[in-house]
């Protein structure tokens, strides 16, 4: 039995990010040579009750697959209802939201890697009075999760993956 390195691929888009991962998805798809209508993204909905409150709902298995999730927590152009109105996604709410997918896909895959273009909590890097460092403690949290790789673009300040210095962190 011959063991690999990698799981087959899975991407997840959470909300706001739907286009970019469909740009994603067809690049994965000529570069892989991938034939036919088969997609590498996976379908999941993190739907909100009246409160506010959610869940994750992962339409399909990600057993032993790589799940590379893309989330955008500064997107506020993603809203929902709580008590009949509507409410701009703060980026709280976005990484909730992130945590509830990979709490749901858990134990099942392979491996889960997070890309965050702008990383949620990293203007708040360094400690100067009594505050708390959520940046690091961001990090400690996701990397306590599973999540094995966190992608970024903008790190602000690119000593916080001492937060989680055995973790892949680009």
């Amino acid at each position: 039995m011959k063991e690999t390195l990698y799981g087959e691929l899975c991407v997840v888009g959470m909300r706001g990010c739907e286009s970019f991962v469909q740009q994603v998805d067809n690049y994965l798809k000529e570069w892989r040579r991938h034939g036919g209508d088969e997609s590498f993204v996976a379908s999941v909905e993190c739907p909100r009750f009246s409160t506010g409150e959610a869940k994750a709902l992962l339409h399909q298995s990600m057993r032993g697959q790589d799940v590379y999730i893309i989330c955008d927590p500064f997107n506020y152009g993603v809203t929902y209802k709580m008590y009949g109105k509507e409410v701009p996604m703060s980026p709280d709410d976005h990484f909730a939201d992130l945590k509830r997918v990979i709490a749901a896909i858990e134990g099942k895959a392979r491996r889960v890697s997070v890309i965050m273009p702008m990383l949620y909590e990293g203007r708040q890097h360094k400690r100067s009075t009594r505050e708390s460092l959520d940046c690091a403690l961001m990090l400690k949290e996701l990397d306590s999760m599973g999540v094995k790789n966190i992608i970024t673009f903008d790190a602000h300040d690119p000593r916080v993956q001492n937060a989680i210095p055995l973790s892949g962190f680009d």
